[in-house]
């Protein structure tokens, strides 16, 4: 009777659950075993040295993650003080009040300011001033500083002028010979002079963009009339509070602002501020790409070692009946499991590690550290997971293939993974990591080009020293001759221990010399001697006098630059349309105007990054040298017609070049410049920078009386504040430095560990056959010791070639060769090499030979 398709469904289903079933079973197995097997192999110290290597990877990366994380809160916060606010809407137009309301129900404060061009009146006397009207609660963040009297010392306050009194500056009062007490009429309205105003957080990211600062109540700007329709008023809504609220916050207006108002950030505001912190920010994120690839090198050699011993339990699993595929899954099991394990106890040893270390020197960077956020933790498990499978899985792979013969015959090892599907794997890996870790597409690639390339040279040159030492072995003394038949004897895995001994030292050494080098080039850029003041709107014929006044007081000053306005008109005969632009800075930038120069000479403090410059004996080339970050932002290019409106008229000039600019030096800089022959005959007035010692200000009361006309600008209080910034970054850099000094010493642990086995049936052997203790010590040290002399030696010629890539290209200054770093990369790979080799290597000495020989 045949079956009907009722019954045929029902035993098709009955097979598939029994085969479901089966495979459940299956699973259960193999978990069962791998966790047994996996407590068996903890407890006999099978797994120990990987996972030591895993838990200190990740608790090194995500301490140095949390810490960095609230390094650049903290740098962040201070930054923001030149904001006077963590995030702030400005516009030409008034800015809505329920922008306002809302930011106060997300639990942020607010304060407002209103800025704008007028005339203040004293008598028969007037000036030109800048006015800032302000709300309470200004500044969000920072100081304001003022003084009883011009040029007087300044002292911090956290109040604002009253209704009817101002603040004015020493400049403006000395201009207008009043004192503190005097009364002016500024529009319709009169002023009492309260106090001099000496300093504000955010003054201006365009230092020769400014008049003379009058400071008053927002609630006095009415009364002076001088706010009507067409008025250019720069309105500005600052924001601050905490990180996540300011973050939500940013998120929510951005790309949601009307075109007519703009969200600027620290980072967008001024161009000395982005450059320490993007300095700072590169060289955190080079920390973390080398503490990356120092962990995937210890832990790759100690999946390695672990692989080798689990050859005899992967043969003797198959002759038992366990299939391939089981085999897999036993291990894999085992290496999830400890990836979860090492995840979560080494992010949360990175969590603690950074709460000590933020106790130990938080006080160092700012008074009160930001909390981390949640990503270095994810960031950790993640890399806990990545990290084991890129540099774990393919030397376990190799298990699966072991034949069950090797029960009896141990030197059948079965079919391994191609050289190449490993180091793929493994390199795929880090430069995935590399990349997330850095943050820096540019520094990883560079990074890692450089590491593949020591890679080959250290094996290659470990390769070459194992057979010229081979050649020269029968003439050496016993020590040495023991040495040299150790490395030989163990050829390939001598030319791994350079390789990893190499890329350790070539870590330690790249971040040595760049951070020194960094650190030097960047405080040295902001020196104590940086000019302090500016002087704008000197005339052409008083360039001489000023020159005479200021020599004649015992001051150096800069260059006299020509300061000329104007606004960019096309570009390749094209009219520039800020609304073509998506990018707000770059509408910014397109309508407003500009401040240009010409110069026959390249600045000193500029650096051409693109181009040339022009002959300065060309007096016809119409030519113009662009600072760089602005050519992008604009899309301007090299051999583009550029014309701008100087007072009416059209100059159109070629570009040529364009800069680096080194806007935290404080000298006299200009996003434009053009040559003599371009510009010469255009009106203008000239521009220097002097550096005024403390206590001699005295001189800027008695400039002002001679020269009225110029404008002095006070830059003490913002140098201060950029300072401030780059120690904190510098400390911040040096910490960070310091934990990737663990993941080196992980490497060179994990690569000693490799070779113990071996070390230790060898010297059982060898003192089983009458070799003393000495012997076996001395050859012991001087083979390590040959092994490090020549890992330092590579590894020191690649860090001076990778980091001179890397300070050009990331870093944007010069890195000289350094010949001492080879002698001392030499010296520090014999002697801490052959030191750390001894010390991890005693238990091959103390250890009974009968015990070591019974073992197998």
């Amino acid at each position: 009777m045949s079956a009907t398709p009722q019954a045929l469904a029902t035993g098709s289903d009955a097979a598939g659950e029994q085969s479901g079933s089966l495979h459940r079973s299956s699973f259960l197995r193999d978990a069962r075993l791998a966790f047994r097997l996996l407590g068996r192999e903890w407890h006999s110290g099978e797994l120990r040295v990987l996972v030591a290597a895993l838990l200190v990877a990740v608790a090194g990366i995500t301490a140095v993650g949390f810490f960095v994380d609230r390094i650049e809160g903290a740098m962040e916060g201070r930054a923001s003080q030149l904001l006077a606010s963590d995030l702030l809407v400005t516009s030409r137009d008034p800015i809505p009040k329920e922008l306002e309301v809302k930011a106060k129900t997300r639990g942020l404060s607010t304060a407002r300011t209103l800025t704008m061009r007028s005339v203040v009146l004293a008598g028969e006397t007037m000036r030109l001033t800048e006015v800032k009207a302000v709300t309470k609660g200004y500044p969000l963040r920072g100081t304001l500083m003022d003084s009883s009297e011009p040029f007087g010392q300044g002292r911090k306050t956290n109040e604002i002028p009253a209704s009817g009194t101002a603040w004015l500056e020493g400049r403006l009062l000395a201009a207008l010979g009043l004192q503190v007490g005097d009364r002016f009429e500024l529009g319709a309205a009169s002023f009492t002079i309260d106090r001099v105003l000496v300093s504000e957080p955010d003054r201006g990211g365009q230092l020769f963009n400014i008049a003379p600062r009058v400071m008053i109540n927002m609630d006095d700007v009415e009364a002076t009339q001088l706010v009507l329709p067409g008025s250019r008023v720069r309105h500005r809504l600052l924001f601050a509070g905490d990180t996540g609220d300011v973050d939500a916050w940013r998120l929510s207006l951005d790309g949601q602002l009307p075109k007519n108002q703009e969200l600027q950030g620290i980072r967008s505001a001024r161009p000395e501020l982005r450059r320490a912190l993007e300095r700072a920010e590169q060289f955190l994120g080079l920390a973390a790409l080398v503490g990356v690839m120092l962990a995937g090198a210890a832990i790759a050699v100690s999946a390695s070692r672990h692989a080798r011993r689990h050859l005899d339990t992967a043969a003797l699993m198959r002759c038992m009946g366990a299939s391939q595929r089981s085999v897999v899954r036993i291990f894999a099991l085992q290496l999830l499991a400890l990836a979860l394990a090492c995840g979560c106890i080494g992010s949360g040893l990175g969590y603690l590690g950074q709460f000590g270390l933020s106790e130990l020197v938080g006080g160092l960077v700012v008074k009160d550290l930001p909390t981390a956020g949640v990503t270095p933790l994810l960031a950790g498990m993640a890399i806990a997971l990545v990290t084991l499978a890129g540099f774990g899985v393919p030397p376990l792979a190799r298990l699966k293939d072991v034949p069950p013969a090797r029960v009896l015959r141990r030197d059948l090892t079965g079919q391994s993974l191609p050289g190449w599907a490993v180091y793929a794997s493994s390199l795929v890996t880090l430069a995935l990591i590399a990349w997330w870790q850095a943050g820096h597409w540019k520094l990883a690639a560079m990074v890692l080009g450089g590491t593949i390339g020591t890679v080959i040279v250290l094996a290659g040159g470990a390769w070459l020293m194992v057979k010229g030492l081979n050649l020269g072995r029968t003439h050496s003394g016993s020590a040495l001759r023991f040495a040299i038949a150790g490395l030989t004897r163990r050829a390939s895995s001598s030319v791994a221990q350079v390789v990893a001994f190499g890329l350790g030292m070539l870590a330690l050494m790249l971040l040595t010399l760049v951070r020194g080098e960094l650190l030097d080039e960047w405080k040295g850029a902001l020196p104590d001697d940086a000019p302090n003041f500016f002087l704008i709107n000197i005339q052409p014929d008083e360039v001489n006098d000023v020159r005479n006044y200021l020599e004649k007081e015992g001051l150096q000053l800069s260059a006299f630059y020509p300061f000329i306005r104007g606004r960019i008109s096309s570009v390749n005969g094209e009219q520039l349309d800020a609304e073509g632009f998506a990018d707000p800075r770059a509408r910014r930038l397109s309508e407003r105007e500009h401040n240009l120069s010409f110069v026959a000479m390249q600045p000193t403090h500029n650096t051409l990054s693109a181009g040339r410059w022009w002959n300065p004996n060309d007096s016809t080339a119409a030519e113009f040298s662009v600072e760089h970050d602005i050519a992008r932002t604009l899309g301007l290019e090299i051999g583009d017609a550029l014309a701008f409106n100087i007072a009416g008229e059209e100059v159109v000039g070629k570009i040529t070049s364009t800069r680096n600019v080194e806007w935290e030096s404080f000298n006299v800089n200009f996003f434009f410049v053009g040559n003599p022959a371009l510009m010469q005959d255009q009106p203008a007035t000239y521009a220097t920078s002097f550096h005024l010692p403390e206590g001699e200000r005295r001189v800027l009361a008695e400039m002002v009386r001679r020269f009225p006309s110029i404008t002095v600008m006070d830059v003490d209080a913002l140098m201060t504040q950029v300072r401030g910034i780059m120690d904190h970054a510098s400390t911040g850099i040096e910490y960070v430095f310091s934990f990737t000094l663990i993941a080196g010493l992980m490497v060179l642990l994990a690569t000693i560990q490799s070779t113990l086995d071996e070390r230790r049936h060898e010297s059982a052997v060898l003192r089983t056959l009458g070799a003393r203790r000495k012997l076996l010590v001395s050859s012991l040290l001087i083979e390590f010791a040959l092994l490090g002399a020549l890992a330092g030696a590579l590894s020191a010629a690649a860090a001076n070639v990778i980091g001179l890539v890397v300070a050009d290209q990331i870093f944007g200054f010069s890195l000289s060769l350094q010949p001492e770093m080879w002698l001392a990369g030499v010296g520090f790979g014999a002697v801490g090499v052959a030191v750390a080799g001894y010390l991890g290597t005693r238990s091959v000495l103390n250890q009974p030979p009968l015990h070591t020989l019974r073992e197998g």
